[in-house]
Formats: C-alpha cells, structure tokens, sequence
C-alpha cells in the first residue's frame, strides 16, 4: 500500500542535486512524480542530464514511469533554464488564436524533447483584476468566452507524451487574496459564477487534469478550503459535474492551508475529499512522514480512495504514453528563434 499511496505524490525537486532521501522516495515509496524549476539547474545542459537521471534512477526500481512535471505558462511563470528565451504571457496571445495555437505548439513541442511529461497548465481562471493579481495577464481571458475559446485550443494541442493540467478550479481570478499567502474566501455561488463556465467547458472535452485552487467557497463548505472539500471535490466536481479526469491539489506547502493544517493532516485530508494526485511542495523527509502517516491512518474509505487514485494514475500515464526513455539534447537556437518570432508578433 505505501507504494500505491506514493504513486499519488508529485513532489518538488530540492536542490540541483540527486539526493539519498530522493532515491529513497523513488526507489522504496514509488514516488508518482517530480516537479521541477528553473532553481534546479542553471542551463539546458543540467536539466537534460538532471531529468534523464531521475528517468534512469525510476526504470531501475519501478515498472511504473514518472511524472516529469513543471510549470511552463511563459511571462513571469517560467521554468525553463536562462538559456532558452522567455515565452509571452498568456495576455499576449490573446490578440489572435493562430498565437495561442503557436505557442500551444511550441511549448508542446518543447517540453516534450526535453523529456517534460505533465505541465501545470494552461490557466483557465478569468482575468479580473490587474495584470500582477496572481492570476493577471496569466489569464487566457476577461470573459469566460474568451478563456473557453483560447484554452480549450491550447488543451487540445497538449496531446500524446505531455499531459495538461487546467488550473486553478473553480476560478481563482475571482478572488484577490493570493493563496501563497492567505486563504482567499467567497460568499457567493460558484455555480453560478462566470468563472466556473471555462472548466465545465474544459469537463465536456474530456480534458484530463485539473488543479484544484487553496480557496474557501463558503457556500460548499464553510470551513474547509476547496483542495481538501469533500463538497466541492467529490459531490460538485466528481458528481455534479461528472468529472473523470484526474484531481490534482495545488501545492500543499501553500501557507494558506499549511498553516491551518500542517502537511500530514494536509495530505490527509486531501485524499479524503478526492483528489487523486497531492503535488507536495515540502522537504523530501516531510513527504516520507505524509506517505508513512497516511499508511498508519489506513481505514476502508481511505484504502478504497487509494486503490481508485492509484488506477487512475497508471490508466492515464499509458494512455499519454508516460516513458522513462532517456532524451536527446535539442537545438536551442531554433527554439530560441521561434520563440522571438512569436514574441516580435505579439508585442506591440
């Protein structure tokens, strides 16, 4: 069991270094995957060899291959090395669809030679407020039209080998507070918000991971946040909205719930209300006491979740095609001119 439970982990690279406690998560818990940084290398070079070995440590010890994950959105979300140009924010592109389909391409493309398999995006909150708000000009969109129509395009094109995850369900652009910081709340009706029509779009054309936001919709559950919200996440978005996909939290090192929970009860309580995938910002010894503390609090429902996420997880790295076949280097020149030539069209 304490395998399967870490198949439900995505966690955070520490360092530039391969640790011991790394190749122990890897190696005795099956960790599910790793989420990667700028931070972690200092050029191209490093994080090719960085996420080949990682792939070879995976295919040593496990039949299962891992996540490569990163959040690649272009603009101030960039992870890639300082040796690749930065790619326009999502504000940028929102001029035309021929650039939302070229930079879909290019990041597709991109991430995808250099053995990325699952990326954090594209966003799908609604912009509301102004272009440093969290959300801002990461937004695909001022109405949800506009975010239907320029999302559900970028999601399609993340096919075979990289998997998207829409975020920040149910619509983080509507709220003001950053939930790195503090627990944003509402009192109003998501369901019948505007903000909440670009994931239900994204629902009807099977999109296959959401995130789920670290924000308080008071009329759902009054006390606990939507990432650990039975009510939101197994009634509403699994019943309700008949979601199938997987249920990715936000990061669970966020202050907003780690300060009210700490990481165990955290983790916990995120199996509980139904996510099938907890993506764990801490130390690595703080996501072997989760594993080990989810392990020891094992009941029937929390054994049924487990086995259910754990299903999920496999059917889903094959369906994408999900390897840890080793990368070739890629031309960075080339990369590099397409990604000025869509950054000369889209800046005034």
């Amino acid at each position: 069991m304490k395998k399967k439970i870490g198949q439900m982990f995505i966690i955070r690279m520490n360092g530039k270094e391969i640790t011991d406690e790394l190749v122990t998560l890897i190696k005795d818990y099956n960790i599910g995957g790793i989420s990667i940084y700028s931070k972690n290398y200092d050029s191209y070079k490093e994080m090719h060899k960085l996420i080949n070995k990682i792939k070879k440590i995976n295919k040593k010890y496990n039949d299962t291959p891992i996540f490569i994950a990163i959040d690649e959105e272009g603009g101030r979300v960039d992870r890639l090395p300082d040796d690749f140009n930065t790619l326009p924010a999502a504000k940028r592109l929102r001029k035309d669809i021929k650039y939302v389909k070229e930079d879909g391409l290019l990041i597709k493309e991109m991430l995808e030679k250099l053995g990325v398999n699952l990326n954090f995006a594209p966003v799908f909150d609604i912009q509301r407020f102004g272009d440093y708000h969290i959300i801002g000009n990461r937004a695909l969109g001022e109405t949800s039209q506009e975010v239907i129509k320029n999302g559900i395009t970028m999601v399609n094109i993340f096919n075979d080998n990289v998997i998207p995850v829409i975020k920040h369900f149910p619509g983080q652009g509507l709220f003001k507070n950053d939930p790195h910081i503090l627990l944003p709340s509402t009192n109003v009706n998501i369901d019948k918000e505007e903000d909440i029509e670009p994931f239900k779009e994204a629902i009807k054309n099977k999109c296959p991971a959401i995130m789920i936001s670290h924000v308080l919709i008071r009329k759902m559950d009054l006390f606990n946040p939507a990432s650990l919200s039975k009510k939101v996440i197994k009634d509403y978005l699994k019943g309700e909205l008949k979601y199938k996909g997987l249920v990715i939290t936000d990061d669970l090192k966020m202050k907003s719930v780690n300060i009210l929970y700490g990481y165990k009860k955290s983790c916990l309580k995120a199996i509980n209300a139904g996510n099938n995938v907890l993506l764990m910002g801490g130390k690595y010894n703080d996501v072997i006491n989760c594993i080990n503390y989810i392990e020891k609090k094992m009941n029937e429902s929390l054994k049924k979740d487990i086995e259910l996420s754990y299903d999920k997880i496999l059917d889903i790295k094959k369906k994408y095609h999900i390897n840890d076949e080793p990368t070739n280097k890629i031309d960075i020149e080339y990369y590099n001119n397409k990604i000025q030539e869509l950054l000369d069209k889209v800046i005034d």
